[in-house]
């Protein structure tokens, strides 16, 4: 039997199949295993690695407090605003649209 670059002739049954496809994921995550393992090692060389951790640390709570800013305060009330500034206007004596404070 010839065996072909293409991965879908040359399998022999569903068997072969299946332990190719078990030694391809398995290459993959030794792979993937051994990149993350050298960026690790990479960063516990560094001299400044608590500043990093500290520096990171601050990141995540300024998201944080973004991320809650944005989503959890709801935004004031629309006529809540206008009677304020109604007050506002009437503490300073001002007529903003021009009716003399007739209605």
């Amino acid at each position: 039997m010839e065996r072909t670059t293409d991965t879908r002739e040359g399998v022999g049954g569903p068997g072969e199949q299946a332990v190719l496809l078990a030694a391809g994921l398995a290459d993959l995550a030794v792979t993937t295993v051994g990149a993350a393992f050298t960026s690790v090692r990479g960063l516990l060389r560094r001299s400044d690695t608590a500043e990093l951790a500290a520096g990171a640390e601050q990141d995540l709570i300024a998201r944080g407090r973004l991320a809650l800013d944005r989503y959890a305060a709801a935004p004031p009330a629309h006529l809540e605003v206008l009677a304020r500034q109604v007050i506002a206007q009437r503490a300073d004596g001002g007529d903003s649209d021009g009716d003399g404070g007739r209605a």
